[in-house]
C-alpha cells in the first residue's frame, strides 16, 4: 500500500467509540488517484501563453500560404477544370491544412478553430476575392471537422491515420458547402458532383492529411517545438530509432 495514500482502516482516537452497527467511511484508495487524474487532465487542455503564441504565427503563416494559393489556383484550376470538369477540387485542400496541423503541433481542444480564424483574418487583411461571411463561416466549420477524430480520441492519440482522418472529414464538409453555396447549379449525383466530391476527398486526405502530418514532423525534427509535448515526442522517436 502506498504510505502517502491515507488507509481506510487506520485507527483514530474516536474509532472504538463508533458503534457496531454503523461503518465509519474513510477515503477511497482510488480518490487521490482519481482526482490527480482529472487534475492532469485539466492541465494537459489549458492553454497557455506560449500555445496561444505559436498557434496565432501559425495562423498567420497560413493565412499567407491561403493568400497566396488563391492566385495559383485561379491559374491552375482553369487547365484542370478543361481536363476534366471538377478535378481542380483536388487542390482545395491547401485552404484547409491548417486545422489538422494545427492540432498536431498545439494538442489542445480548439487548435484547430484558432488557427483557421487567425489564417482567415491574415488572408482577408492581405485580400482575397471572397465574402467576408463565407471565409469565416467556412474557417470555422473546417476547424470543427478537423477536431472531431482528435476529441474522439480525446485528444490522447496523435497519428497519420488520425489526421488523414481529420483531411477527409474536413474535405467532405468543404465539399458538401460549396455544393450549396458555390456550385448550385450543379447537382451532387452528376458527374461533376460526382467527380469534385471524390477529388475533394482525396485532396483532403493526401493534402490536409499526409501532407500535414510530414510538415509537423519536419517542423518538429527542426527542434523549433521541444518547449511542447509534440515536439519532445518525435524527438524522443527519433532518438530512439
Amino acid at each position: 500500500m502506498n504510505p502517502s495514500i491515507p488507509s481506510p482502516i487506520s485507527s483514530s482516537p474516536t474509532s472504538s467509540s463508533t458503534p457496531s452497527g454503523s461503518s465509519s467511511s474513510g477515503p477511497s484508495p482510488s480518490s487521490p488517484r482519481r482526482s490527480l487524474l482529472v487534475r492532469d487532465g485539466a492541465r494537459r487542455f489549458r492553454w497557455t501563453p506560449a500555445d496561444i503564441a505559436v498557434a496565432a504565427a501559425l495562423g498567420v503563416a497560413c493565412g499567407m500560404v491561403f493568400w497566396g494559393f488563391n492566385f495559383a489556383y485561379q491559374a491552375i484550376s482553369p487547365i484542370l477544370g478543361a481536363i476534366l470538369p471538377g478535378i481542380a477540387s483536388v487542390l482545395h485542400a491547401f485552404w484547409y491544412f491548417s486545422g489538422p496541423l494545427a492540432l498536431l503541433i498545439i494538442r489542445k481542444p480548439g487548435a484547430a478553430l484558432f488557427v483557421n480564424l487567425v489564417g482567415t483574418f491574415a488572408e482577408m487583411l492581405l485580400g482575397n476575392q471572397f465574402s467576408f461571411g463565407f471565409v469565416i463561416v467556412s474557417a470555422l466549420l473546417q476547424g470543427v471537422f478537423a477536431e472531431i477524430p482528435f476529441a474522439i480520441a480525446r485528444y490522447r492519440r496523435y497519428s497519420l491515420p488520425l489526421t488523414m482522418a481529420a483531411g477527409a472529414l474536413t474535405a467532405l464538409e468543404y465539399g458538401v458547402y460549396l455544393m450549396f453555396f458555390v456550385y448550385q447549379g450543379v447537382a451532387i449525383l452528376s458527374p461533376r458532383g460526382v467527380i469534385h466530391m471524390v477529388s475533394e476527398l482525396v485532396g483532403g486526405i493526401l493534402f490536409a492529411g499526409v501532407m500535414s502530418w510530414f510538415l509537423f514532423l519536419a517542423i518538429a525534427r527542426t527542434g523549433a517545438l521541444d518547449r511542447f509535448a509534440s515536439g519532445r515526442a518525435v524527438r524522443r522517436a527519433v532518438e530512439q530509432s
